[in-house]
């Protein structure tokens, strides 16, 4: 269920307002147990998500580092590798 949620600080290029929403939406529905919500929680449910991907967002912009930012098909394929080992797959 939390596929969408992953570590969106010190990339380059920086996380992606779609990115930061996804994250969000999985988040809301992680807590509420909702994949989709009824229509009387949906205004909620949004609401939720918009205020949850606003906080990320000013989060994101205020963090520092002096790391180097990662690079993201560097870290998908080291993802791959890591999936690989755990699932046997190659």
């Amino acid at each position: 269920m939390c596929r969408n949620i992953r570590t969106l600080f010190n990339f380059d290029p920086p996380a992606t307002n779609e990115e930061i929403y996804a994250a969000s939406l999985q988040y809301v529905r992680k807590i509420t147990g909702y994949n989709k919500p009824s229509k009387i929680n949906e205004e909620a449910f949004n609401q939720a998500i918009n205020e949850i991907a606003k906080v990320t967002s000013n989060l994101l912009n205020s963090l520092e580092t002096s790391a180097e930012p990662r690079n993201r098909e560097i870290e998908a394929e080291r993802a791959r590798i890591r999936s690989a080992k755990r699932f046997g797959t190659e």
